[in-house]
């Protein structure tokens, strides 16, 4: 499984596409596809037919994933797009903003 620098939670700025500047919190991560999905961000129209869940059906506004070269985290100090680095703190690899040094949580 390949390992992504972001994680559930984090907060991060799209630095591509139609939403370029924007910046929110990311609900879901999917390895396996490089993709991510981010509160208001990428949002698509969905078809759904009536079901017990909607009885009317029609169109949902819902995210769709973006690619995760097209984000960058918020850095903790600084409030400013950075990239991740690693490094190994008491025998535990951490994730920390390259622009501050300041630890990720």
């Amino acid at each position: 499984m390949k390992k992504l620098n972001i994680k559930k939670g984090d907060t991060v700025y799209v630095n591509a596409g139609n939403d370029k500047g924007k910046t929110g919190k990311v609900l879901s991560v999917d390895p396996s596809k490089d993709r991510a999905i981010v509160e208001g961000i990428n949002i698509v129209s969905k078809h759904t037919k009536p079901n017990s869940k909607q009885p009317q059906g029609g169109i949902l506004k819902q995210e769709a994933g973006i690619h995760v070269s097209n984000l960058q985290l918020i850095d903790p100090v600084k409030n400013v797009p950075t990239r991740v680095g690693h490094k190994f703190v008491d025998g535990k690899k951490i994730r920390y903003a390259k622009k501050s040094g300041e630890e990720i949580k």
